[in-house]
C-alpha cells in the first residue's frame, strides 16, 4: 500500500514539474497524403503507428515519441517517431494545440 501511494505521489510530482510538456490531443484530422502513405506501409509499421498515435493522443510530448519541431521550409510542422525509421509529420491546428492535422507518414523522405 505504501509503495503504491509513493508511486502515485511521484507521478503527480512528475506531471506538475512537466506540465508545460504535457498536452492531450482532442482532435486528429488526416490529410489525403497521410492516408495514401499509411496504406502503403508494411502491416507491422501500421500497427506500430496506431500504438504511437494512441500515446500521442494522451500526451503529444511523451518522451517515447521524441516529438520535435521541424526547421527550414517546414518550420510550422512537427514530427514524432513511430520507430527508428518512420515518422509522422503534423501541424497543430489550434492555438492551445489540442487539435492536429497529420500531413504524412514515412521515412525521412517525408521531409523532402
Amino acid at each position: 500500500m505504501k509503495k503504491e501511494k509513493r508511486k502515485q505521489n511521484l507521478w503527480a510530482l512528475f506531471l506538475k514539474e512537466n506540465s508545460q510538456n504535457y498536452m492531450k490531443i482532442t482532435d486528429i484530422k488526416v490529410d489525403s497524403r497521410y492516408k495514401k502513405s499509411f496504406r502503403k506501409l508494411p502491416p507491422i509499421i501500421q500497427r506500430k503507428a496506431i500504438l504511437r498515435i494512441n500515446i500521442f493522443r494522451e500526451n503529444s510530448f511523451n518522451p517515447r515519441l521524441k516529438t520535435h519541431s521541424l526547421s527550414g521550409r517546414e518550420e510550422d510542422c512537427w514530427s514524432f517517431w513511430v520507430d527508428y525509421n518512420y515518422r509522422i509529420k503534423f501541424i497543430f491546428l489550434s492555438q492551445n494545440r489540442g487539435k492536429v492535422l497529420f500531413l504524412d507518414i514515412g521515412t525521412h523522405e517525408i521531409y523532402q
